[in-house]
């Protein structure tokens, strides 16, 4: 069955499928079609993961994309976000926050991206985006690795930012 897209303002997506025809091809050209006439795309936590069988293709539209050679994230556990970027208009009058999450450290890409909050690796000392955002044609992409489970998502923070995020990328 086919989407009617236009009905759309922003897509969240939240999902790594491994059979590599589900969502496939079409599917990705239509999001890709979606996003650069001017429609908004949310990415949620393991999206990163999404259309591994053509990433190269997908790393234009998400900005950073799962790079499964590298390590996944440090080991489940309290961390400290950072806002990059405060006066974005996601990010704007946010504070830095504690939560209970994956912290990343697996993706990868040369796509120039904004980053709107970070978080120090407690395995290696290094800054890793959480969040951040680019524009691909027309539309506005959001793109943020938290939310592994229920309790981070519960997490006010997080949900203000899935929140912003959304409003953010359908231009409102």
């Amino acid at each position: 069955e086919r989407i009617d897209w236009s009905r759309y303002d922003t897509i969240v997506m939240h999902f790594k499928n491994y059979d590599p025809n589900v969502p496939g091809r079409a599917a990705f050209h239509a999001l890709d079609r979606f996003v650069k006439g001017g429609g908004g795309l949310v990415l949620v936590h393991f999206a990163c993961g999404a259309f591994q069988e053509f990433k190269d293709d997908f790393e234009k539209l998400a900005g950073r994309v799962w790079d499964p050679t590298l390590r996944g994230h440090d080991p489940h556990g309290s961390f400290q976000v950072v806002i990059a970027d405060s006066n974005h208009p996601i990010t704007k009058e946010l504070r830095d926050f504690e939560t209970v999450d994956e912290l990343y450290t697996c993706l990868s890409g040369d796509t120039p991206i904004h980053v709107l909050a970070e978080a120090v690796s407690r395995v290696d000392g290094r800054v890793y985006p959480m969040a951040f955002t680019l524009n691909v044609g027309k539309g506005r992409v959001f793109h943020c690795v938290l939310g592994h489970d229920v309790q981070a998502l519960r997490n006010s923070h997080v949900q203000e930012l899935y929140r912003r995020a959304c409003m953010w990328s359908a231009g409102r």
